[in-house]
């Protein structure tokens, strides 16, 4: 494979087309065309793409990711939709270009033999974005997302105030799931925000890459980076319990190696917090037995039942108020009833049921519950509620007045909005 930064074929030096404008400047819109050649002869040697003003244009618009690809515009997407900027097709120079200026040289090494890379990249005066590139048709395409300086508040976030709670357990595994998009790396910054400002902890994190980025405030707080600061996830996880550690942060369980480090972690007296690409709680337990071998099962679903403290499911619901999304939680935490439930082999999962008796006793709370509580409020419209309900045709006929005498799931909700 070519270097991806276009070191040979068709490379980013002089050639036909509109040129490029420099990145040095009043940062000019990019696709523009340059001067002519200077005297002496010969086209100038085109200057590299303003990738820093697509930038500033995804920051000014409150976009969360940007796409960019051969042969579409720079695209962004807000409150979850995609919208192309005004601004020339991109050229696969244009592409080397952004490879030549951000990617760091373990990263290109990674991208010529996998054909992809993760890694972060900061850009003064804009902002930190967190970076995927990879290869389509034969040419570069990236989708960066933007990530906050600083980590928000849980309330900042309109999570429910159990997160804090759950932030402030001593020990035992939290994961929070959604899928890619639902605000999982937000919602895990806004709770270690939360324990850096009410614990004097030690902090380790494992990243791949290091998004939020964390000063020490009552925690000592330290960030490793995937490729940087350690060579994989289950490297770091191997060693991280000779560094002393309260509290322990693993950007993503991927394999089956990190997952049992990490539940060992959480059953030895640390707070371990993860993330799954799952959609609801019942998914989640479901897909963390799924990585073991049938005749592994009896002994991890005692394991799981003792080491899992919470699990905390997002969903971002657009917002009918004003613009912008919310999130609709599910949460379940780790109960009696619920420790019976994951350990007994004979019965199926029943977590709805026990997230709806633990809800005014514990805090929990399933999505229906989340979107009842929005909706009632006027902060998301009925069509939405109904598009992301688990149970869409229940929850319309709550919304109706329509339930069985025994229903006491939405009382809550019912009293907080009167």
């Amino acid at each position: 494979m070519a270097d991806p930064t276009g070191a040979s074929g068709s490379g980013s030096g002089a050639g036909s087309g509109p040129q490029r404008r420099p990145t040095t400047g009043a940062s000019p819109a990019p696709g523009a065309s340059q001067p002519a050649a200077a005297a002496g002869g010969g086209a100038p040697a085109a200057p590299p793409y303003n990738y820093r003003f697509v930038l500033q244009q995804m920051v000014q618009q409150n976009a969360s990711d940007l796409h960019l690809k051969v042969g579409r515009p720079p695209t962004i997407r807000i409150d979850g939709e995609l919208k192309a900027l005004d601004l020339p097709a991109l050229r696969p120079e244009d592409l080397r270009s952004i490879a030549e200026q951000t990617l760091p040289p373990k990263q290109r090494k990674e991208f010529e033999v996998e054909r992809e890379a993760d890694f972060a990249v900061g850009v003064p005066g804009v902002g930190r974005f967190r970076v995927n590139m990879y290869q389509q048709r034969g040419s570069l395409a990236y989708a960066f997302r933007a990530i906050a300086f600083q980590a928000l508040s849980v309330a900042d976030l309109n999570l429910p105030k159990v997160v804090e709670e759950i932030a402030m357990k001593p020990r035992g595994l939290v994961l929070v799931t959604g899928i890619t998009g639902s605000g999982k790396s937000t919602a895990l910054a806004s709770m270690i925000q939360y324990i850096n400002e009410h614990r004097h902890a030690n902090v380790i994190t494992i990243e791949d890459p290091i998004e939020f980025l964390h000063r020490d405030i009552n925690c000592h707080i330290n960030q490793r980076e995937v490729g940087t600061d350690t060579g994989g996830f289950a490297q770091a996880l191997r060693r991280v319990l000779r560094q002393d550690p309260d509290v322990i942060l693993i950007g993503e369980i991927r394999d089956l190696e990190t997952l049992d480090i990490a539940m060992k972690a959480a059953d030895t007296g640390h707070l371990v917090f993860s993330t799954l690409h799952t959609t609801d709680a019942t998914q989640t337990i479901n897909r963390v037995l799924s990585f073991y071998p049938p005749h592994q099962q009896a002994d991890v679903r005692f394991s799981l039942s003792t080491a899992l403290q919470a699990v905390i499911s997002l969903r971002l619901v657009p917002r009918a108020d004003r613009q912008g999304r919310i999130p609709a939680s599910e949460i379940l935490i780790n109960t009696a009833a619920v420790r019976d439930n994951i350990r007994d082999m004979t019965k199926s999962l029943d977590i709805p049921d026990l997230i709806k008796e633990g809800t005014v006793q514990y805090g929990m709370q399933s999505f229906d519950q989340s979107l009842m509580n929005w909706y009632a409020k006027g902060v998301i419209s009925y069509e939405s509620a109904l598009f992301y309900a688990t149970s869409p045709s229940e929850f319309a006929l709550r919304v109706q007045g329509i339930a069985g005498t025994s229903d006491t799931t939405f009382d809550q909700v019912s009293q907080d909005v009167r």
